[in-house]
């Protein structure tokens, strides 16, 4: 048995969901992933009536396609789809049975329109917990139109193919055999990549708002059901819903939540805000905001959005050292997120920059599977806990540096070292490594703002504690503001508060 006794119960009550028969074709050798492979699909056909399976020879072994009978609906696994793709094998599963998925019917007709041939690779990792949200979106396109096909590849299962193509980066797609994108996409953002996304002429006839947030997290999704739950026209324009929270692997401070991951709960910050009357403009980047009579919202696709108030919710984004060969080995050995690349580095060598909580806990996870991490600190002690830094200590294989002001990132067409400056002794050093981890925090997307709302000397809004700006009608709440401490929990009230202060300027005004 491949799946224990309590992941069998409840994928038993999915199963119960499919509403035609489902045909796995597999392509099966002797080795380790093979059996194992060929064991869960085995155990998914006792599962149901309604999945059969046949043996076939696929373009990858061990491999195993989901179709429909008698026609190749073109959604293949290569690998095991078990740790956080799952979901994406069950939800193949349904949706190829027949059974409807849970889309907006605009992205359905968005993804029916498509006329060229597209086959997608995605190189993924099991551990990655941005990966399945591509997965999921290729095979259902797939799903949707024959035009399209979509290959699932466990990069720890293809190690050979996925070294030949330099893929240090997990999700990265392939499109046609060509490099497409990187990084964790909605069906949406892979569609206006494809030159689908929406324009500005959808824009041009809406009438002003009551509110308008600006940014999709925790803090703006709070300030739109606050808004709407008044009854006042409210909209919300984000780059991607969710935010910071989609790159957050486990969160366990959410009070009354013991556990959960960030891209479940981006899902269900964004199914709320969906359950009241709010305009929900994703993928839209604002990129000025004018006072006038109404306050003007002007977008990056040249659409401008006019309304009597306005909440700034637009968080932050990882702080970036600013060092040659940062920028261009991004996803080439430059990484962010330790749960999504580091298994990509086993074996390697590893370097983290920073030692403040995020950077000993990604030096500590890093330390289980690759041969050695270097952690650079820039300051004389590290910033961590004392529980996290007397762990990090207990390992044989991590070497941390003090006092090292990291000046550059090497390599050719991958990276190859690190080099850095001892800050007391004026001495360079250098170290050959696979790939490094920056985890020196967060900076807050205020750039676009210019001088029009005034913000501290670390970019953060300057607020008081009803939200309120220094621009009338115009507040701001989460980690793009001056709050002191950048939590998901203080980002949803900051949220509600700015929400109901802005409801309160409006009554008052």
């Amino acid at each position: 048995m491949m799946l224990d006794a309590d992941i069998r119960a409840q994928l038993a009550q999915y199963l119960e969901l499919m509403e035609g028969d489902v045909l796995l074709k597999v392509s099966a050798g002797e080795d380790k992933v093979s059996r194992e492979m060929a064991s869960l699909v085995d155990e998914l056909a006792t599962m149901s009536s309604h999945i059969k399976v046949e043996h076939a020879e696929l373009e990858r072994t061990p491999s195993f396609s989901v179709n429909r009978i008698g026609e190749d609906t073109g959604i293949t696994f290569a690998g095991i789809p078990l740790g956080h793709e799952f979901t994406s094998l069950v939800l193949a599963l349904l949706q190829v049975s027949g059974r409807a998925p849970k889309v907006d019917e605009k992205v359905i007709e968005q993804v029916k329109k498509i006329e060229d041939k597209l086959h997608f690779e995605s190189y993924i990792s099991l551990s990655c917990q941005n990966c399945p949200e591509v997965v999921q979106a290729l095979n259902l396109m797939s799903v949707l139109n024959p035009n399209v096909t979509h290959t699932m590849i466990d990069g720890a299962a293809f190690k050979e193919e996925v070294e030949s193509k330099n893929i240090l980066a997990v999700p990265t797609v392939y499109l046609n055999g060509e490099p497409f994108t990187n990084g964790r996409k909605t069906i949406e953002e892979i569609l206006a990549e494809l030159g689908s996304g929406p324009d500005a002429s959808e824009f041009a006839d809406k009438e002003p708002f009551d509110v308008l947030v600006v940014g999709g997290g925790p803090a703006g999704a709070s300030a739109a059901i606050y808004a709407a739950r008044k009854g006042i026209r409210t909209g919300i324009v984000a780059d991607r819903f969710g935010g910071q929270v989609l790159d957050t692997a486990a969160i366990e401070n959410f009070i009354s939540v013991n556990h959960t991951e960030g891209p479940k709960l981006a899902a269900n910050l964004e199914e709320h805000v969906k359950e009241y009357n709010v305009d929900v403009m994703n993928l839209q980047r604002a990129k000025r905001l004018e006072k006038k009579d109404l306050i003007e919202i002007e977008l990056e696709n040249g659409a401008v959005l006019k309304s009597k108030s306005v909440i700034l919710s637009t968080g932050a984004s990882w702080r970036n050292i600013g060092v040659p060969g940062e920028k261009e080995f991004r996803n080439k050995g430059v990484a962010y997120c330790v749960h999504c690349d580091g298994p990509l580095f086993e074996g390697k060598n590893v370097a983290v920059v920073g030692g403040g909580n995020s950077g000993i806990e990604a030096a500590i996870d890093l330390a289980g599977y690759t041969t050695h991490v270097t952690v650079l600190e820039f300051n004389s002690e590290l910033k961590a806990d004392a529980v996290l830094q007397e762990r990090l200590r207990s390992l044989p294989n991590v070497t941390v540096v003090t006092n090292a002001q990291t000046t550059e990132i090497t390599g050719t067409d991958k990276v190859n070292g690190v080099s850095y400056v001892e800050r007391e002794t004026g001495e360079e050093k250098h170290i050959e490594i696979a790939g490094i981890f920056i985890q020196i925090g967060l900076v807050p997307n205020t750039a676009w703002l210019g001088d029009t709302v005034e913000r501290n000397k670390f970019g953060e809004i300057l607020t008081d504690k009803r939200g309120a700006t220094n621009v009338p009608g115009v507040f701001a709440a989460g980690d793009c503001s001056d709050s002191p401490f950048k939590q998901i929990i203080i980002s949803m009230g900051s949220g509600a508060t700015a929400s109901l202060a802005a409801v309160d300027y409006l009554v008052r005004n």
